[in-house]
């Protein structure tokens, strides 16, 4: 009777904590990392057409600008490094983008899915990293402004076995590295 207790106490505490209302002051000061996930996406909404705020100048050439108005990753077809109709269209905006905000550099990720060896992943990834690359110096991005990383298939971001699966992880990944860096 005495952990039914205590097991009803802690659910109730677990609801009482979600219905807490969230501290917007972490949202409008820029809080929290800069992953540039789909989680961050729905905050950094909440700056979009703030022209007057003062937190606009904050969102205007961040991860979070990029992930909500561009898109900051393409994906690939299984075992290939071309760019497809899609991720070229993706590229396109981002080289806009970047345009835009000729202080901002990016690092260009190349990712993969499970299948296959460390080695040829790695290798993999930095192909499809280059692809990217390539791709936005002609459209105009200076190639000073881009580093590229492979991670080959060690960051996956869909876990699993399947095909669905894999074609969210046989991707690249532009993350904004700010002014100068």
């Amino acid at each position: 009777m005495r952990f039914k207790f205590i097991g009803i106490f802690a659910a109730l505490a677990l609801v009482a904590a979600c219905e807490t209302a969230p501290d917007e002051s972490s949202a409008a000061s820029g809080a929290g990392d800069q992953s540039g996930q789909s989680g961050q996406a729905s905050e950094a909404g909440a700056f979009r057409g703030a022209g007057q705020s003062l937190d606009a100048p904050r969102y205007e050439g961040t991860q979070d600008q990029l992930v909500v108005e561009v898109g900051d990753r393409v994906h690939f077809d299984y075992d290939k490094y071309n760019l497809t109709p899609e991720a070229r269209t993706i590229l396109e905006k981002q080289a806009a983008w970047l345009n835009k905000y000729p202080d901002t550099n990016v690092s260009i990720e190349g990712h993969c899915d499970e299948r296959g060896t460390r080695e040829y992943n790695l290798a993999l990834g930095e192909r499809r990293a280059n692809a990217v690359k390539n791709y936005l110096v002609t459209m105009g991005v200076s190639s000073d402004r881009i580093q590229l990383i492979s991670y080959g298939k060690e960051r996956p971001v869909a876990m699993g076995s399947s095909e669905a699966a894999w074609a969210q992880n046989r991707r690249s990944v532009t993350v904004v590295k700010g002014a100068g860096s």
